[in-house]
């Protein structure tokens, strides 16, 4: 199962997403489409800030149909709690949104996909994909 982050899913929205992407992606079936409802914050943020508020949340609203959302549970708390301290130990603490979504899918052993390596890359037990490079 694939755990799409803020980064790709926004791409959709804008349609800024890589061919390569947007071909793996209409490729899985919706048992195989999941975020976060960290993500889900993140997009209703943008979507808030925007001048086009009611036609961004409508848009966030359809694409969301399409994905199962995985909320930030005990599993996921624990989780967290373990990669903050090692993130911490080392001197590479992750910004608390990304620490959440990571957390999320190692609690769940799913695959993120996201662009963002640099943050995700770092984190121990993450499995990860990054769709956005051309």
């Amino acid at each position: 199962m694939f755990v799409f982050d803020t980064d790709v899913l926004s791409g959709l929205l804008k349609g800024r997403l890589p061919e390569t992407a947007r071909s793996r992606l209409s490729g899985l079936g919706p048992d195989q489409r999941r975020t976060t409802a960290i993500t889900v914050g993140e997009l209703s943020y943008g979507a808030l800030r925007s001048v086009a508020t009611q036609r961004w949340l409508a848009a966030i609203d359809d694409l969301l149909s399409e994905f199962t959302c995985l909320d930030f549970d005990a599993e996921s708390a624990r989780r967290y709690g373990e990669i903050r301290a090692f993130l911490e130990r080392g001197g590479r603490r992750l910004d608390d949104p990304d620490l959440r979504i990571a957390a999320i899918c190692v609690a769940r052993q799913q695959i993120l996909v996201s662009g963002n390596e640099r943050h995700f890359a770092r984190v121990p037990g993450l499995r990860y994909e990054n769709w956005l490079r051309r």
